[in-house]
Formats: structure tokens, C-alpha cells, sequence
């Protein structure tokens, strides 16, 4: 039996980009904790749009309203371009593509980006779709799960699925330390990637991507406040929370997670040679290192994810691996896994072979 294959991968990222000491210039912050934050992140520069500047310099406010008409707009150009970008990464076309996925977690559409983009770039309006909206940065892993199940059902058609997080579009400024945790940490961007399954075992190419062999779930419901997008009174606007123990929750149960992956299986954590992993912070990452016992090398390409862009959110682990893409091609026969954490608290992972 032939597995739905990932055949090809796009990224795309705002044309302005912000060092994080600059950010803390443009938003006059002088708090030291505050600025330790975000110069101790492990994180250089992200793309951002900022609120527009008013005439004496500082950035303007923006209401709910301007919040979801920036959602609106960067997320169909950011997502645009990331479909391009991997049709073009998978030798296809736009009139190729018979299923359309989008997950964001910055905004509420309706309809939801996967109409928008349909017509935007003009896909078939017959295309099948699915918006998967809300569920944070564990998302694309998620929606990955129902994409690959729809190419396995429909042998030699291409899934596309294209994760469009505008975090600006979520920020809420205030000066305080729990706004300040997200605002230091998250950047826009938008990745997407191809998925078909072969017709017949005669038509797999391990040169063209890995075989998605399985997924599994790991929640947390003890941690379910965790982390949280709730409604800000005093703002008038949505605002997402991190509690500080999101690390050690992710990590405490990272084994636990990997070991029913490959439960049955027979293959064990030294099996596996390549690991892409979200890039959710810092803290996140060295857990789960020290936990699953990966070494730097093994999430260099989450550690410089984070470095040049921050949290991207759902399509953070794409980021990572269009970047081992970029790498001499795994061996046949070689096993990597994917690995997002998110609200839930849950942690999502994937099996593939090559």
C-alpha cells in the first residue's frame, strides 16, 4: 500500500523585518525585565507589521476591526505567495490542485481563508477545502493529519496545505509581563506544502519527499489554560496568553508522546535521523531536547527558524523543513519525525520515511 508523499514545500515572510532590539526602540520600552525578554530569546529579527506611525513617531493603536482587516490582507499576500512558492518547489500549477487546507490561529474569517484564496489565485472552483482555524501552533500538524488522509483517498491528486499566521495581527500593547511574553516571541509568516499519494508503488520517489506513514496525539487536559486566546476587556481586542510553565509541560511528556508514534513499529529514537520540530521558544526547544535527548545539531533548523523569524506558529515546523530540504537528501530508508506543541496542551507528531 503507497503512502501520501510531501512532494514539495513554500515559504513566504512580510518584507519588513525588525531586530528585536529595534522593536523595543520603536515601542519605547525601558522596562529591564521586558527588554530581557526579548534580548534573551535566542531570537535576532522577525517579520512583523507594525500599527501605522502617527505624526510625532509613535505607533498608532489599532482596534479589533484594524486587527482582522490586517489579518485579512497580509495573510492572502503571505499566503499567495507560499502557495506559489511550493507549486513551483513541486513542478505543478495551480490547475492541479484539487484540495485546498488553510489553518490560521490570528484571526476569525468568514468565509475563511480557503474561499479567499480560491478565488484570489483562482483555483477551480470545484476544489475541496477545509479551514482549520483556532487550534494554535500544534495546528499544522492537525490539519496535516486530514490532508494526508484526503490524498490517501484520492491516489495521483494534489493536496496543498498552507498554514497563514499573521501574529501582528494578535498583538495587544500594554507594557505588562504577560502581553510582553507573546509580544517578544512570535513573527508573521506563511508556509505551505504539497501532498500526493501515488497511484501505485511503481510512482514513489523517495527523491521527491518523505512518505507520511502515521501521526498520534498527545493532550494535556491538566494544562488546558496553558496557553489561551480569550477576549481583553480593557482592550477591546483578543489577546493571547503563555503560562511560564508551558516548557516543562511540553517537555514532561514529549517520551510519552514519541513512544506512541512508533508504538509497534520496532523503531526506537536512534532510528530516527532527522527531527523538525516547532520553533516555540527557547525554553521549548531545550526541553524537548534534553526530554526526547536530541542533540543541537538534531533541531538546528528549529534553533534557526527561531533565530531569523521567531514563533511562526502553525507553519513554523514547515519553515524548519523546507530548510532540511535544502540539506543532502535522507538516505532511503531513513526515518524523521515531525513535532508541534500547542494549546490543549497538546503535542502533535508525525512519522516519515524515505
Amino acid at each position: 500500500m503507497t503512502s501520501p508523499r510531501i512532494i514539495g514545500v513554500g515559504t513566504s515572510v512580510p518584507k519588513t523585518s525588525y531586530t528585536q532590539q529595534a522593536l523595543l526602540n520603536e515601542f519605547n520600552i525601558t522596562d529591564p525585565r521586558v527588554r530581557s525578554m526579548f534580548l534573551n530569546s535566542a531570537i535576532e529579527r522577525r517579520g512583523l507589521t507594525l500599527p501605522p506611525l502617527l505624526p510625532d513617531g509613535t505607533r498608532g493603536t489599532e482596534t479589533q476591526g484594524d486587527l482582522l482587516r490586517k489579518q485579512r490582507s497580509h495573510g492572502l499576500s503571505m499566503g499567495r505567495e507560499a502557495i506559489e512558492a511550493c507549486l513551483k518547489n513541486t513542478n505543478a500549477e495551480l490547475a492541479d490542485v484539487r484540495y485546498l487546507c488553510v489553518v490560521t490561529s490570528t484571526g476569525l474569517l468568514t468565509p475563511g481563508f480557503s474561499a479567499l484564496l480560491i478565488k484570489e489565485l483562482g483555483i477551480d472552483r470545484h476544489c475541496s477545502r477545509l479551514d482549520v482555524v483556532g487550534m494554535g501552533c500544534n495546528a499544522g500538524l492537525n490539519a496535516l493529519t486530514a490532508v494526508a488522509h484526503w490524498a490517501a483517498a484520492h491516489p495521483g491528486e494534489l493536496a496543498i496545505m498552507v498554514c497563514v499566521e499573521v501574529c501582528s495581527a494578535a498583538y495587544v500593547f500594554d507594557g505588562t509581563m504577560r502581553t510582553s511574553v507573546v509580544n517578544s516571541l512570535f513573527g508573521d509568516g506563511s508556509a505551505a506544502v504539497a501532498v500526493r499519494t501515488p497511484e501505485n508503488a511503481y510512482e514513489e520517489d523517495p527523491a521527491t519527499g518523505p512518505a507520511l506513514l502515521r501521526f498520534s496525539s498527545c493532550i494535556v487536559p491538566e494544562a488546558i489554560d496553558a496557553m489561551h486566546y480569550e477576549w481583553d476587556d480593557s482592550h477591546g481586542k483578543y489577546s493571547f496568553y503563555l503560562d511560564p510553565e508551558v516548557p516543562y509541560v511540553v517537555g514532561s511528556h514529549a517520551e510519552v508522546a514519541f513512544e506512541r508514534l512508533v508504538e509497534g513499529t520496532g523503531l526506537r529514537r536512534s532510528d530516527i535521523s532527522r527531527w523538525v520540530v516547532h520553533a516555540g521558544g527557547k525554553k521549548v526547544v531545550d526541553s524537548v531536547r534534553l526530554n526526547l535527548g536530541l542533540t543541537r545539531n538534531d533541531v538546528r533548523h528549529t534553533t534557526g527558524v527561531l533565530r531569523d523569524h521567531g514563533n511562526l506558529s502553525s507553519g513554523s515546523f514547515l519553515f524548519s523543513y523546507e530548510r532540511l530540504t535544502s540539506e543532502v537528501h535522507p538516505a532511503p530508508g531513513e526515518f524523521g519525525v515531525f513535532m508541534t506543541m500547542g494549546p490543549g496542551s497538546t503535542i502533535e507528531m508525525a512519522l516519515a520515511g524515505w
